[in-house]
């Protein structure tokens, strides 16, 4: 693939959902410097529907077969987890840059296998797609952490609320699909690592799928002393709510609570709230996306790396751990291989 940042970059998007189809939609529409010159997805009619977003896209069911086309330059993953790791591993042989939807792997196996198999292949070409680190409020608060203008930082209190889930969502999801990205932008906030987890239930939702037992309150203790609680609620009904509230030693800063047009009538006052993650962070998806492709044409990264992927994992792993263990999981990381560290 050639590096100048004069030549625009061809993408294959592999997997064409609701995710899937959304980047496909991205690249075309909002992303300089790239354009989808594939769509890999073996199901066919989710494959038309996207190629009617990328009218000049060839469409595959295989990424091997892409690769051979020689059809890409670079690749987005938008799978389930659980197809991530045989999509990353032939892309990594070809030595081609990708950005991979959370989470880079489901379990902390396969993502060393991806660590590996990166390191191997001697540059860093996995972004995973942490996308709250590109939102503009999570940004801000980053800033202010580092800057110390409101003293340390001394705890971080988390809500992410949905308002309804799929039957086919069940209760380790609650962590792996969920508070995934918690695990990952706690970390980034804090400037430092989770050692542990735990889980708390709170009184159940009368209106959960019969199959869950929520909401619960996630506890993460990390390794600078700050403390963090994360309430997970997925039948909360009213819309979709992600916002965090930083305490500080003089003061308190909260981001993620509702935009939008404010309306007092009738004696009532009404502000709207997001129905998804895809409106909530779509600006963040848009500047991410940008942000990757400009950095795949220089031959780098630009956000989260698969060793942030692979520590998401572990935190994960002894999230599911906490779900049906009394008191805090610990999270054991390896030493961080020289070829990740910053």
């Amino acid at each position: 693939m050639s590096t100048s940042n004069t030549t625009e970059l061809r993408v294959g998007v592999v997997g064409a959902g609701i995710m899937g189809a959304d980047h496909v939609a991205r690249l075309t529409g909002t992303i300089a410097g790239a354009h989808v010159s594939a769509i890999v997805e073996p199901d066919a009619a989710r494959a038309a529907a996207a190629a009617q977003l990328a009218p000049a896209a060839k469409i595959f069911t295989r990424v091997q077969d892409a690769l051979a086309a020689d059809a890409v330059d670079a690749v987005v993953i938008a799978t389930p987890g659980g197809f991530h790791e045989p999509v990353l591993l032939p892309v990594l042989e070809a030595g081609l840059p990708v950005l991979c939807e959370k989470p880079l792997t489901q379990d902390p196996e396969s993502s060393w296998r991806v660590v590996e198999a990166e390191q191997k292949a001697g540059r860093k070409l996995i972004q995973v797609g942490f996308m709250r680190r590109f939102d503009p409020q999570y940004r801000q608060l980053r800033d202010l952490i580092a800057s110390g203008r409101a003293g340390e930082l001394l705890m971080l209190h988390g809500v992410h609320r949905n308002p309804s889930v799929p039957d086919g969502y069940t209760q380790p999801m609650l962590i792996n699909d969920s508070v995934v990205h918690e695990f990952d932008v706690v970390s980034w906030l804090a400037g430092a690592s989770i050692t542990s987890v735990e889980v708390k239930y709170a009184k159940r939702n009368a209106l959960s799928p019969a199959h869950l037992r929520e909401p619960i309150l996630v506890l993460m203790e990390l390794d600078n002393g700050v403390l963090v609680d994360v309430e997970m609620n997925v039948s909360i009904q009213f819309g979709y709510q992600v916002a965090t509230e930083a305490v500080f030693q003089r003061g308190v800063a909260r981001i993620g609570q509702p935009e939008g047009l404010q309306l007092w009538q009738d004696t009532h006052f009404r502000l709207n709230e997001h129905t998804s993650y895809v409106t909530r962070f779509k600006q963040a998806y848009d500047i991410e996306v940008q942000d990757w492709a400009d950095a795949a044409r220089r031959g780098a990264i630009a956000g989260p790396s698969a060793w942030d992927g692979f520590k998401v994992a572990v935190a994960c792993a002894a999230g599911v751990k906490a779900l049906d263990t009394a008191g805090p999981v610990p999270v054991e990381l390896p030493e961080t291989p020289e070829f990740y560290a910053v």
